[in-house]
This record gives C-alpha cells, structure tokens and sequence, in this order.
C-alpha cells in the first residue's frame, strides 16, 4: 500500500511504525470538522475516534447548570476518544471544535483492537494519554492560580502548537465557555494583548503577532505541559 503523506499531519499517525500503520490505514476515513460542532456529549456512548490534523478540538467540563469550563486541547499531536481503550468508552466531557479543519476518523473497535494486540499502538497511546492528563491537571492548577490573560496566554500558544498558521477563527463567546469566564473578561484579556502589540483581536479572529511576547507573558503552565509532550512523544520510530 502506497505511504498517504496526509497521515503525517497528525503526529500519532505519523510515527506509526510500518506495520501498524498499514493495518490502520484502510479504516481512516478524511472528514471536515466544523467550528463548533460537537464530536461527542457527555455520556455518549463513543463509536468513532479522530485523529485531527488541521483541526483543534476543546474537550470541555459541563456542569448540571449548562456552565463549561475546558480541560484540555487536542490537535495533530493527539486523538480524540481516549475512553474507548481505557475502557469506560463514554466520558464526562464534551468535545467540541475549537477551530476548523480535517480530521481521520477511524471506527472504535478498529482502534480497540490494534490496542489489545499490546505492540507499538498501546504503547504509543498510553504515552498520549499520559501527556494529556498532565494537560488536564496543569488546566485546572492555572485556572485556579492565574488571571484571565495568562489564561489566554497558554491557551493561544497552545492552539498555535497545533495549527500551521498564526491565526485562529474563534468565537469570543466560545472562548469564554472554554476559559470558563465572562465573555466581557475575554475582552478584557484580549484588549490588553492587542494592546501590548502580541496579538490582533477582531470578530471571530486572533492573530498572533509577537509569539516570543506571548511566551515572556504566559504562566509556567504552557512550559509543563508542552515539556511534557516533548519528552513523552517526540520520534517514537523506536517504540
């Protein structure tokens, strides 16, 4: 089977040794993934796992009163649907598009078998997983501890990790819901960037304009955990 240069886009895939991959790959299924859209609810039983490429997905908390708060971002370095091989197959969270792109979506149980085999996959998505729940756990140290535009500090250097450009699409409202705060306190954190020259604030649009500002200004949470992804999924060829 030929090699799809497309499944370098997200890293998982692509470190993929030739094997697995070519087991994988006929189930990997190119879909769009709109801004907004929801990937899965709370409690839904998950029949599909994406591996996002060019999109970013937000896995949020929903409180009983409709409030959310985000816990964690998943693009090209990860997947989406880590309960299906830790087996509770259904989830508390909410995951939602935080900005448009393409994603592989692969049926569930395809996923959950190359993970029962015990090789390369297992051992590579039980390293993601570490990886993310060092990102949820750092999301609710920084939203406890630090303010709002610190707050959206790492949150836009991380998005900017996983896109190939320095814009994002982004309803204020829709950060808000993530950053679990007041639409007018996005503003607030937003104005004082634009401000500062590091970013350009506009209706549904954030460029970063000064990445090396964004860094200087960000709490240490963004520096835990992108260290953390480095040292637990860098080339993983050997794995």
């Amino acid at each position: 089977m030929p090699a799809d240069p497309l499944l370098d886009e997200n890293h998982l895939l692509s470190v993929l040794p030739v094997a697995e991959r070519a087991r994988l790959a006929p189930h990997l299924v190119p879909v769009d993934m709109t801004l907004g859209q929801v990937v899965y609810e709370s409690g839904d039983r998950q029949r599909f796992v994406y591996f996002p490429t060019t999109s970013i997905v937000s896995l949020l908390y929903v409180m009983e009163d409709g409030a959310s708060a985000e816990i964690a971002i998943v693009g090209n370095e990860g997947l989406i649907g880590i309960a299906l091989f830790m087996g509770g197959e259904t989830t508390p969270s909410r995951a939602i598009v935080q900005s448009a792109g393409a994603a592989f979506q692969v049926d569930a149980q395809i996923l959950k078998q190359e993970f029962i085999r015990a090789g390369p996959v297992q051992r590579l998505l039980l390293r993601y997983t570490q990886a993310l729940i060092t990102q949820m756990a750092q999301t609710a140290v920084c939203n406890r501890h630090h303010s709002i535009d610190q707050q959206l500090c790492r949150w836009l250097l991380l998005s900017m990790d996983r896109l190939p450009s320095n814009e994002l699409k982004m309803t204020q409202e829709l950060i808000a819901n993530m950053l679990g705060v007041r639409r007018s306190g996005v503003t607030e954190a937003a104005l004082k960037l634009q401000d500062a020259g590091l970013i350009r604030y506009g209706h549904g649009h954030i460029q970063v304009l000064d990445r090396p500002g964004l860094e200087k200004r960000v709490c240490e949470c963004y520096r835990v955990v992108k260290r953390e992804f480095d040292r637990l999924l860098p080339d993983l060829k050997a794995i």
